[in-house]
């Protein structure tokens, strides 16, 4: 102990009765049971590299899933009726999206691997430290890179970047690059005016001035 600092009697931490009263579960018992024994291990295998199996399965379990996602193996969710995802969206090895509330992942949107998209906390200021769920939004065309973190009630901007290995606990506006722990402001992106793909439709932004200052800025 720090000679000075006396220890607070009673001891303040109790972990024997949890408070998970803001936890909804959103689904029966039996559903849940069928996900975890049977839905979750055919989305995480690597026996089925099929990403159009996958997209059925977790529609079936109340996804919402658009056209042209690709899915690697090693995806795990929690709560799959708690997921929406758009079109044209990739998603990598080993993501874990611990969805106890709302994940979004907006149209053409690249979460790389080993991505951890967590919702819910502990409040460690309460003594049992109370559960609390916040949703997190992937937004269109952006980009959460490996290894990262994205903390409860964050949303990723149109456009944005997440740096590799990043713990990102704050909003990352539009098309800026954000990294490190905690996360902060790298520089603007820039996006080529006639990207390869001739898709660059749905990567201009929908407000011109902020696509300019990143073009003049990167």
């Amino acid at each position: 102990m720090t000679p000075g600092l006396s220890r607070p009697h009673p001891f303040p931490i109790d972990l024997s009765q949890p408070d998970n009263s803001d936890l909804q579960r959103g689904r029966s018992f039996l559903v849940e049971a069928l996900w975890h024994y049977v839905g979750s291990p055919l989305v995480r295998t690597e026996l089925l590299p099929f990403s159009k199996l996958k997209c059925f399965i977790l529609r079936l379990f109340g996804a919402q899933v658009g056209e042209g996602v690709y899915l690697k193996p090693g995806i795990r969710v929690k709560f799959p009726w708690y997921l929406s995802i758009g079109d044209h969206c990739w998603l990598g090895e080993r993501l874990w999206i611990d969805n106890l509330a709302d994940v979004t992942i907006e149209s053409h949107a690249c979460v790389s691997q080993d991505v951890y998209l967590c919702t819910g906390n502990h409040d460690w200021s309460h003594p049992n430290l109370r559960l609390f769920r916040k949703p997190i939004r992937i937004g269109r065309g952006s980009w959460v890179s490996a290894r990262s973190m994205i903390s409860p009630g964050v949303s990723i901007g149109e456009c944005g970047v997440v740096v590799g290995g990043s713990v990102v606990s704050k909003d990352v506006p539009a098309y800026e690059i954000h990294g490190g722990n905690p996360a902060s402001f790298v520089r603007l992106r820039r996006i080529e005016a006639n990207p390869p793909c001739g898709r660059q439709e749905g990567f201009v932004s929908e407000t011109p001035e902020i696509h300019n200052q990143a073009t003049v800025s990167a």
